[in-house]
């Protein structure tokens, strides 16, 4: 019986980790987005709120999900000059 409730527990624990996974990922890619708007802007940006955010989603310890890679201000100014390209 013991064993039950211990996989009941272990599949809790996994589905709230999945959980507060999700949310750092939807928080990741609103700091992504805010970066990008920056940077397309001409404004000065910052990549630190994604990587602090991709740190947490990596320590959450879920296997089955890849790791996020961290983000550097060069992959950002690419990624925006690689937008313009394509609508010129």
């Amino acid at each position: 019986m013991s064993v039950h409730k211990d996989l009941i527990k272990h599949a809790k624990n996994q589905h709230e980790e999945y959980q507060e996974f999700l949310k750092f990922d939807q928080l990741r890619e609103t700091y992504i987005e805010e970066a990008i708007k920056l940077c397309k802007q001409g404004q000065p940006f910052s990549t630190n709120k994604i990587n602090q955010v991709s740190k947490k989603m990596n320590s959450l310890g879920l296997r089955m999900l890849p790791k996020r890679k961290y983000v550097t201000n060069e992959m950002v100014q690419k990624y925006v000059q690689s937008l313009q390209k394509e609508t010129t």
